[in-house]
């Protein structure tokens, strides 16, 4: 099967994370993560970007099907669940106000900066080695660190679902595939 250009997005993906890695502000890389898919699905009422563009899928994908790292055992039910989809996005945008939160809070002089990403919700990893500057409001950086723990998190739960399950067993629970799959209803006129 010839390869299309949009089969490599995986390598876009995994140099996201090692690039935040060594510099946070090129977290702000992963709103295009956030923004492509609504717009695609806003504009065609299909779910294109999860289906073709998602880096991530991709890569979960290619370690846990050509690399093996994958048990390809199925997702349990419960999980495929519109209570557990709808429950799991509802949880994650709330993490993700959260975060926008705390950067308003350094916006406005309230809260420092905090150098630290959070993994998970709950593990404050120190974050220091990653931010080098002035030249931006601490405010910026505050996203930066927020979003890349926000997107560190997610390839974290993907990962998992990927070694007990099948390889992109994440697709099946992804808050962003949850928000193009509702858009997607929304424009065909079905309920959610």
């Amino acid at each position: 099967m010839k390869k299309r250009w949009y089969d490599y997005l995986w390598i876009a993906s995994l140099l996201y994370l090692l690039l935040g890695f060594f510099n946070i502000l090129f977290a702000w890389l992963g709103l295009l993560c956030f923004f492509i898919p609504l717009i695609i699905s806003v504009v065609s009422g299909a779910k294109g970007y999860c289906n073709r563009y998602c880096g991530r899928g991709q890569l979960f994908g290619l370690l846990g099907g050509r690399f093996g790292l994958s048990r390809k055992k199925d997702i349990p039910g419960w999980m495929k669940s519109r209570a557990f989809r709808y429950g799991f996005l509802a949880f994650f945008m709330a993490m993700f106000l959260l975060m926008l939160w705390n950067t308003y809070l350094v916006f406005a002089g309230a809260q420092g900066l905090r150098q630290a990403v959070t993994l998970l919700w709950t593990f404050r990893l120190p974050w220091h080695w990653a931010y080098h500057g002035a030249l931006f409001h601490p405010g910026v950086a505050q996203f930066a660190f927020g979003f890349y723990g926000v997107m560190l998190t997610s390839t974290v739960l993907g990962l998992i679902t990927m070694v007990l399950f099948k390889p992109r067993s994440w697709c099946v629970y992804c808050p962003m595939g949850t928000m193009t799959q509702l858009i997607c209803r929304a424009k065909a006129g079905k309920q959610p």
